[in-house]
């Protein structure tokens, strides 16, 4: 199966959480995985694809430009319904503790429910996320820097551990999906 990984990030943060999702769902035996900065990534290369995510980083409690303007382009596809029935999935990183990670993936999800898309989330029950509760896909604090001269705050393993856990979770519910519309 085909999974689509679109990502903003401006200082890293973001990006290295992305790769932890790339990791994850490249993990299952039966993904090709695709990942793209915004600025890469072609929204025609979608309609291909059997799961898609996506995630930025969390301004002010909303999604980033970059991401907005990427998403933005999906219109004419939403048109002729061709996201529908593909799984997706969403992540953020903010700079603060409530600094509107939860807001952000909403922000996320919302266009792919628009898209007829199903969800897939992180529920509790995986051992990764048991403690830290991020449900709606992976939302990760990456402290500010002090300075720009300072080296990233870049997300710690456990961090990194949702990501995998929720690459590996959409690539198995998207094989799942495949072999069922196989049958």
């Amino acid at each position: 199966m085909k999974i689509y990984i679109v990502y903003d990030s401006e200082n890293g943060h973001t990006e290295a959480l992305a790769r932890s999702i790339y990791e994850g769902a490249k993990s299952h035996p039966q993904a090709e995985v695709h990942y793209h900065h915004v600025s890469e990534a072609n929204p025609n290369d979608t309609v291909g694809m059997d799961a898609i995510i996506w995630g930025c980083p969390g301004h002010f409690g909303t999604i980033s430009a970059g991401m907005k303007s990427w998403i933005d382009q999906l219109g004419y596809l939403w048109a002729q319904g061709k996201l529908m029935d593909k799984i997706g999935a969403v992540f953020c990183t903010t700079a603060t503790v409530h600094g509107g990670i939860e807001a952000t993936m909403l922000n996320l999800i919302t266009p792919m429910l628009h898209q007829g898309m199903i969800i897939v989330g992180l529920p509790g029950n995986i051992p990764e996320n048991a403690l830290y509760g991020s449900y709606y896909g992976v939302g990760v604090t990456c402290p500010v820097e002090a300075s720009r001269e300072d080296p990233p705050n870049l997300p710690s393993e456990n961090d990194l551990a949702l990501g995998r856990a929720l690459g590996l979770r959409v690539a198995t519910i998207a094989g799942k999906m495949q072999s069922n519309n196989q049958r």
